[in-house]
């Protein structure tokens, strides 16, 4: 008999209101549905042409949202002459990342509806399961909490503001974030698939086939850790080794575009786009860019016949053979004179 807790049913909505609980008011309240029941979703054959968002919308959107908080940070500082404290500052932060996660996912229902979503025609997406409503609304804020104390405790320097950043070098510190966190969370990702005793720990986010926006952290504890603490703290010390340091500020914007990365991976939504990175051209000359269908393709498989472990990029998809070709996402059937925008508002 199958694991009841590995159910992916998901009636609880339609279920009477009395029967619910923090858990399900938390999603309700935060309006975080992946899709609205009293909205229609388009559904497209696989050969219907795939409309496209380019680069810039993307890049425009995670720079505006991650940069809020700097420019409210740094007034509040400059108007009161009080520095934040550790404390305070995780507080603010983490409030902030949760914040931002929020409204993308706001949208992304906006497009999806608009839009639809990649193997629409054969299977709809997968809900908020019954049985992990709870474990869906603790993975959002453990998962966000944990990136804005490792980060908080390893570089804040209440003396220092967001104006102290180094513009020039913060592209780049961006650009190589993305890539590098992608080689460490390629292998271990890679490992927790080929390893027979750690696929036990990455079952769980497996059992979606076709996720939702808010099942990118549905996964056990060891899971959560290597992707939340593990490998970042890898790749801060990768670049703190070739000479590029991130301070507190720097390192908060790497965690936006990889968080945007993460929930645009796990929405299905039927939009060609590349992962938003201020190496992205880089990346395009390799054909190493990653799109939402190849994370998606991903989740349709499971142990040790899996493909597309990167979740940033497809360079190391590339450069160690496992990539596989894509079906709605594939060149020919995009259309790039339809294009998208990704909403500011």
């Amino acid at each position: 008999m199958s694991n009841p807790k590995d159910s992916m049913k998901s009636t609880w909505r339609q279920a009477p209101r009395s029967t619910w609980n923090i858990n399900h008011w938390a999603i309700e309240v935060l309006n975080v549905h992946p899709t609205a029941l009293d909205t229609a979703i388009p559904t497209h054959s696989k050969d219907t042409k795939v409309p496209y968002l380019p680069q810039w919308s993307l890049n425009t959107w995670v720079i505006i949202y991650s940069s809020l908080p700097l420019v409210l940070h740094e007034a509040f500082v400059r108007g009161t002459q009080q520095a934040l404290s550790p404390l305070a500052t995780f507080t603010y932060y983490f409030m902030a990342f949760n914040a931002i996660l929020i409204w993308e996912i706001h949208l992304l229902r906006r497009l999806g509806h608009a839009h639809g979503f990649l193997d629409g025609d054969k299977h709809e997406r997968d809900g908020i399961p019954d049985v992990g409503v709870g474990k869906v609304v603790r993975s959002l804020y453990k998962t966000t909490g944990s990136r804005i104390a490792l980060s908080v405790y390893l570089t804040y320097n209440a003396s220092t503001l967001p104006s102290d950043m180094n513009f020039v070098l913060l592209p780049l510190q961006i650009g190589l974030y993305g890539i590098i966190l992608d080689f460490w969370f390629y292998w271990y990702h890679r490992l927790m698939h080929d390893v027979s005793f750690l696929w036990k720990f990455h079952r769980t986010h497996h059992l979606t086939k076709h996720p939702n926006p808010l099942l990118a952290a549905y996964a056990d504890h060891e899971q959560e850790f290597f992707d939340m603490v593990g490998v970042p703290l890898l790749t801060y010390l990768t670049l703190w080794g070739i000479g590029l340091p991130l301070g507190f500020y720097d390192w908060w914007m790497c965690h936006e575009y990889i968080a945007v990365t993460e929930v645009l991976g796990h929405s299905g939504l039927r939009v060609h786009l590349t992962a938003p990175s201020t190496l992205a051209w880089l990346l395009q000359l390799f054909d190493a860019e990653i799109v939402i269908e190849d994370h998606d393709l991903h989740h349709r498989k499971g142990w040790r016949k899996s493909h597309n472990y990167g979740k940033q990029t497809r360079l190391w998809d590339r450069v160690f053979g496992t990539c596989i070709e894509r079906i709605e996402s594939r060149e020919e059937n995009v259309d790039y004179v339809n294009t998208v925008r990704m909403p500011i508002f």
